[in-house]
């Protein structure tokens, strides 16, 4: 799997599947480059991830989305390192992320050694819990 930076040419391709973000906000974000897009040999787009900031200052993990065929093969562990490599490169000793309680996405994390740090309940959705970890 190939990790690249989303560009602008990407648009349609994330304001088609990516339904949690408004669509006003991709081309900011893609311009500050925090969408990466996974490719596989082929250079098709295989899933993407995006990340903001926790308090302004942390960055957040708020989607990682692999299509279901490439799923279970260590590409999410892949994925999610080197994110975590690029916030050490920018001088982030800390990173976050969370998941629904009611998802399995939980223990993915927690086997990359994050750490249950807090919990959001609104009414209308299952817990939200938030987890962290120190980068070395």
């Amino acid at each position: 799997m190939k990790i690249i930076a989303a560009t602008e040419k990407d648009f349609e391709f994330l304001k088609d599947r990516d339904h949690h973000l408004k669509e006003k906000l991709i081309l900011s974000k893609i311009r500050d480059r925090e969408i990466y897009l996974f490719q596989d040999e082929s250079a098709a787009i295989i899933g993407w991830m995006r990340y903001s900031h926790f308090w302004d200052n942390t960055p957040f993990m708020n989607m990682i989305w692999i299509e279901e065929p490439y799923r279970n093969k260590g590409l999410g562990k892949k994925a999610v390192d080197f994110w975590e490599n690029e916030m050490k490169k920018q001088g982030f000793q800390l990173v976050m992320t969370s998941t629904q309680a009611d998802e399995d996405a939980q223990l993915f994390y927690r086997k990359l050694g994050y750490k249950d740090s807090g919990c959001l309940l609104l009414d209308t959705q299952p817990l939200e819990i938030l987890l962290a970890k120190k980068l070395n």
